[in-house]
């Protein structure tokens, strides 16, 4: 088995290759893409971290390639769906820098209080400014942390070993899961208001991408300061600018950036920022964690077939994937839908199975549910080993349900997503032998593949109703590939849904066209 290592990993990974009969491995880093792809078609592994960017052109070439292994979490560098496609097993290791990147956290805040970025620069340039360095106590401060996965709630630990005030703001986590940690849950305003410190921890989504931004600048106290070790994007630059040159925000540290390297900016030349080049993840022991499991994960899979922290696959052999499979993909499918037509944070899921499934143990496709769900609000961190314990961290209660009896489908999976203040329903079963369609969409029928650019539109029975939504669309440039009308599932049906699949997603401004026509009383965008 031949092995391709492209970006910098640390020797204790690079010594398990070497000492394996059977493998050989090649260490070659700084390739071009060209060069890359020129000989990418040699191995059956490839190794990254960051910088090498696995795209679909260059998985064309790789005839041989059937695993990629990512030393770290991010997976933002890598076509997943093309190396689905093409059968190759994408592995991260999610757990090997996380209480490194959270202590990084903790010392940007001590460095940012304690001003001892200027205070070595100013001693170095032969300057004795005490006077103009004066800092700050941490003690009994408030740290308002937002996303409480594996690294905030780490910061929140810490925060609380410095006898800082904790305050969290998670809308995926339940207020009871927080509250039981010890912490004080918020909500986004909230906490905005209280904090004196606020630092990031979640990953980078449509949803999250500037999010900290003048308005929520405006929304903060006084003298506020920023930290953010999570994604560069979350933080508009721009704004933090204006917000620290009026004195809003006190001063800020970050460590991720929109562009990175940065270059030159009014925003990194000033004297209240503290900024570090990506180095959340850039101790000895993380880096040796990463490179040991990673390449554990890749020789447990070459030589057994073992499948350890993939996502885009499920940890079962290759037969019980291959009789499943159809239903892992319609699963995904659903909870995917799910978690775009929800209200969070959940309380519980439900997953009815009904019809004839020949028998097979399902928790496979429950554990695809789950990923299928919480992937859009966590993202990076979900795969089909820690799904199931993902939800339990966020206060989830997943349960199942089965029943040989069904009506109207030979096998039907339904599920419920249970909010503090709704329930969502999603009903889907396979049409032949493999092809997933979602059936029910709460108290609609429907008949719906589930891929693309789709909108679900609400609206009143009326005529005249799919022709003004068809119109906006047409004038916007925007075309339909398909569309389906599902009726009411119970009561008189004054009410339709409209199911529209386009060939680009609908514009923001748009989706607002189309919300304030009258006989349209909701619009829902999802990407699946």
């Amino acid at each position: 088995m031949k092995v391709l290592i492209s970006d910098n990993l640390d020797e204790a990974g690079i010594k398990m290759f070497q000492k394996e009969e059977g493998f050989e491995v090649d260490v070659n880093v700084g390739l071009s893409p060209d060069e890359l792809k020129e000989i990418i078609g040699n191995y059956d592994a490839l190794i990254i971290r960051s910088a090498t960017q696995v795209t679909d052109n260059l998985l064309k070439d790789a005839t041989r390639l059937k695993v990629i292994g990512r030393a770290g979490i991010g997976l933002d560098n890598v076509d997943i769906s093309s190396a689905s496609k093409k059968g190759m097993v994408v592995m991260n290791t999610p757990g090997g820098n996380v209480v490194t990147t959270a202590e990084h956290s903790i010392a940007l805040m001590l460095s940012l209080t304690r001003n001892i970025p200027l205070g070595t620069s100013s001693l170095k340039d032969g300057r004795w400014e005490k006077k103009n360095l004066r800092g700050k106590e941490l003690f009994n401060k408030i740290l308002g942390v937002i996303g409480f996965g594996k690294i905030g709630s780490i910061v929140a630990d810490r925060a609380r070993g410095l006898k800082m005030q904790v305050i969290v703001y998670d809308p995926c986590v339940t207020p009871e899961r927080i509250e039981k940690a010890g912490f004080q849950y918020v909500s986004l305003k909230e906490l905005y208001k209280m904090a004196d410190y606020i630092t990031l921890h979640v990953p980078r989504l449509k949803e999250t991408i500037g999010m900290i931004n003048k308005e929520a600048f405006d929304k903060m106290k006084d003298g506020v300061m920023i930290i953010n070790c999570a994604r560069g994007g979350i933080v508009k630059q721009d704004d933090l600018y204006e917000a620290m040159k009026s004195g809003k925000v006190a001063g800020a540290a970050l460590d991720v950036f929109e562009v990175e390297p940065p270059g030159k900016s009014p925003l990194i030349g000033m004297d209240r920022l503290v900024c570090t080049p990506h180095l959340g993840a850039s101790t000895q022991e993380a880096q040796t964690n990463v490179a040991v499991a990673i390449a554990g994960q890749i020789i447990d899979y070459l030589k057994n077939g073992t499948i350890i922290n993939a996502v885009n696959t499920s940890s079962v052999t290759g037969e019980i994937i291959k009789k499943l499979g159809p239903f892992l993909t319609l699963a995904e499918k659903i909870g995917c839908l799910l978690a775009q037509l929800s209200s969070w944070p959940l309380k519980e899921v439900v997953i009815d199975y009904t019809g004839d499934f020949k028998g097979l143990d399902l928790s496979p496709v429950s554990i695809a549910l789950m990923k299928g769900l919480l992937t859009p609000v966590v993202k990076d961190g979900v795969n089909f080993v820690n799904a199931i314990i993902l939800a339990k961290e966020k206060g989830v209660r997943v349960t199942e349900t089965t029943n040989a009896e069904s009506e109207d489908y030979l096998n039907l999976i339904t599920v419920r997503a249970i909010s503090l203040e709704t329930t969502s329903t999603v009903a889907g079963t396979l049409f032949g032998k493999k092809e997933p369609r979602v059936v029910r969409l709460n108290n609609f029928r429907v008949e719906m593949v589930p891929q693309g650019h789709l909108i679900l539109i609400n609206n009143i029975d009326k005529p005249g109703a799919i022709g003004s939504i068809g119109m906006i669309l047409g004038e916007n440039d925007i075309n339909i590939d398909l569309m389906q009308v599902g009726q009411e599932k119970e009561g008189k049906g004054e009410r339709n849904i409209i199911f529209l699949r386009t060939d680009m997603p609908i514009p923001n401004d748009v989706l607002e066209k189309l919300r304030f026509l009258p006989l349209v009383k909701n619009v829902t965008s999802f990407e699946l």
